[in-house]
């Protein structure tokens, strides 16, 4: 999949609807309720929702809040993807704030999550399969491919240590903004291919041999009390970060290039709303929005200090083409897997035949057949 992906702006599901607005509008004059308009119906569930919105809200000490250009404001929960509190913040927050759109740190690649139920994400999450295998490397080709795999691992050593599925926070986000007339629910993470395939370009080879060793070999134990300790800094991402922490280029592309990533959606979700008119005669009418990102507390420190500063995402959208020692690389990796399948097919053969060789019947049989030769 290579060359360039364009942002995945809106999650595909039933809860999402239109957007609203952020600032008051004219009270709607009683009458017959089934007579009245389209955009009188908007303004009075505006309203609604304005008067649930909170001008100095009552924020967990998680959010980190900015405020665009045009007076949008943003309101950034940073989260640890694997804790009870984090789903509480992410629930209080938008009561508190009621936003016009929601913004998470998933991508259209790892959208199930929204729609499952606990114990199913949790078997999920516990299942590291051929199957997988085999989808992982079909999406993002061979080494990118393992390496989702391998990091899929890390997330299954929590989950079996905590047993708490992954994504709470997001699962959360995605009721509470079903709950808010008007709100937008998006999806705000780079396309998980196009991380792991640049991740990929950006290490040597026995730098991928020996960050793949790291995490075949991962065995630490995590109790829920690490997990809220964390709360200054993800745990999944706190535990990747002492893995590649040796490789910088690693880190550029799984972590800063996916600030910068979250950072332009972010902005590009705290856009002036325009109100419904209810006639083209009236002039236009724009309102700042109000933005609830939801995002791993590893991500938070790049996006404030990206905030104000111009981005271009083109560059880090696009996937670059494999190099030498890449293309080494896969080679050795298909030879050495078809090599030890082959050994492993002859090995096993050759150990049948000695079996069923070694059963009286073959014997029997045998000492027939040299019986029954000519000139004996």
């Amino acid at each position: 999949m290579e060359g360039e992906e364009k942002p995945a702006q809106e999650a595909d599901m039933e809860p999402v609807v239109t957007s609203g607005a952020s600032e008051s509008v004219p009270r709607v004059l009683s009458g017959d309720p089934q007579n009245i308009s389209d955009v009188d119906a908007f303004n009075l569930l505006l309203e609604m929702k304005l008067k649930r919105r909170r001008e100095r809200p009552n924020l967990p000490r998680t959010v980190t809040q900015l405020v665009a250009e045009d007076g949008s404001r943003v309101y950034v929960v940073g989260t640890a993807h694997f804790s009870d509190d984090s789903k509480r913040d992410v629930v209080k927050t938008i009561r508190e704030v009621q936003p016009d759109v929601v913004v998470v740190e998933l991508c259209q690649y790892r959208v199930s999550m929204l729609k499952m139920d606990e114990k199913t994400l949790l078997r999920e999450a516990k299942e590291v399969s051929l199957e997988k295998l085999q989808q992982a490397v079909r999406q993002n080709g061979l080494m990118s491919g393992l390496m989702q795999m391998l990091l899929l691992k890390v997330s299954a050593h929590i989950t079996e240590q905590l047993g708490m599925a992954p994504g709470g926070e997001f699962r959360e986000a995605f009721k509470e903004a079903s709950k808010v007339p008007f709100c937008k629910f998006h999806l705000g993470d780079r396309p998980i291919p196009v991380t792991f395939k640049r991740a990929i370009a950006a290490l040597s080879f026995w730098q991928k041999v020996k960050l793949a060793w790291g995490l075949c070999f991962l065995s630490d134990p995590i109790s829920k009390d690490d997990v809220e300790r964390c709360k200054q800094k993800d745990l999944l991402e706190q535990m990747m970060a002492e893995m590649i922490g040796e490789f910088p280029d690693l880190h550029r592309t799984i972590v800063s290039e996916r600030d910068i990533y979250l950072t332009y959606m972010l902005r590009q979700a705290a856009r002036r709303l325009e109100l419904p008119r209810a006639s083209d005669a009236e002039p236009r009418k724009c309102v700042p929005s109000v933005v609830v990102g939801v995002v791993g507390m590893g991500h938070v420190p790049g996006i404030e200090k990206n905030w104000s500063t111009d981005l271009n995402i083109q560059e880090i959208m696009t996937v670059p083409p494999p190099s030498i020692s890449g293309r080494v690389s896969r080679v050795a990796v298909k030879a050495a897997f078809f090599g030890l399948l082959g050994y492993s097919l002859y090995w096993m053969g050759r150990r049948t035949m000695n079996l069923v060789l070694s059963l009286p019947a073959a014997q029997f049989c045998l000492q027939r057949v040299s019986e029954a030769r000519p000139g004996r």
